[in-house]
């Protein structure tokens, strides 16, 4: 017979006895996993006295944002976002990158798309403890339309982080509040066009900056009969 044939049937046999075993194993309830656990060293805090080393570093990074507003329908995109990150020595500058461009643009979504609606005494409209926000019809999500025109990352060069694993540091999260820089950047738009109508005091503007706050914090001839300069609108909480 020829060789492949014999080939052939080793490789059978050997997916019906590993197919057996994981099937014995998962009656008998055997864990065919590896497990294993990183202990931080120098980890310790007291939380009555406020003393300690709750972590064994910091990631830290700088965001940079360019924003243009349509102060007619309060619409806005975000024209340039530059970001710098300390990430030490990274492992893998590709998978760094996106980490921190996915973080932003998630980022960008919790400052200036996604608002929650709840049934409570200042929209009443809504059925009390009801959310009203709780679909893509509704709630907004960032989209590749929301992506930065010009969207650039660096890596810090040069800092390694000697308390971790090849002097490296961790991302995921870090970046997400760097769209911050978008929020800023919104409110220095909106400051400007309400220059150009005579206003220059303080006004509110909290997150996220929705079209509807953005157009309405733009004061003109439009919203002087129904909104005054600081007006505010209510959240919900």
């Amino acid at each position: 017979m020829p060789e492949e044939y014999f080939v052939l049937i080793a490789e059978i046999c050997c997916y019906s006895l590993t197919g057996q075993l994981a099937s014995t194993c998962h009656k008998e309830r055997v864990n065919l996993c590896a497990n294993g656990f990183y202990i931080t060293p120098d980890i310790g805090f007291d939380w009555k006295l406020g003393k300690g080393t709750p972590f064994n570093y910091f990631t830290y990074g700088a965001a940079f944002a360019e924003v243009e507003i349509d102060t007619l329908t309060g619409d806005f995109h975000t024209i340039a976002a530059d970001i710098v990150m300390d990430l030490g020595n990274s492992l893998n500058p590709a998978i760094d990158v996106g980490q921190i461009e996915g973080a932003f643009v998630q980022g960008l979504g919790w400052i200036a798309l996604e608002e929650l609606k709840w049934g409570d005494a200042d929209h009443k409209w809504i059925r009390p403890g009801n959310l009203y926000t709780c679909g893509p019809g509704s709630y907004k999500i960032p989209s590749t339309n929301d992506i930065p025109l010009n969207f650039k990352v660096a890596l810090l060069q040069g800092a390694p982080n000697p308390k971790a694993i090849h002097s490296s540091k961790a991302v995921g999260e870090p970046p997400f509040f760097l769209a911050s820089a978008v929020l800023f950047a919104i409110k220095d738009a909106i400051i400007a066009a309400r220059a150009e109508e005579g206003y220059h005091g303080w006004f509110p503007l909290d997150n996220p900056a929705t079209p509807e706050r953005i157009r309405m914090a733009c004061i003109d001839d439009f919203t002087r009969p129904f909104a005054s300069d600081d007006y505010h609108p209510k959240l919900s909480v």
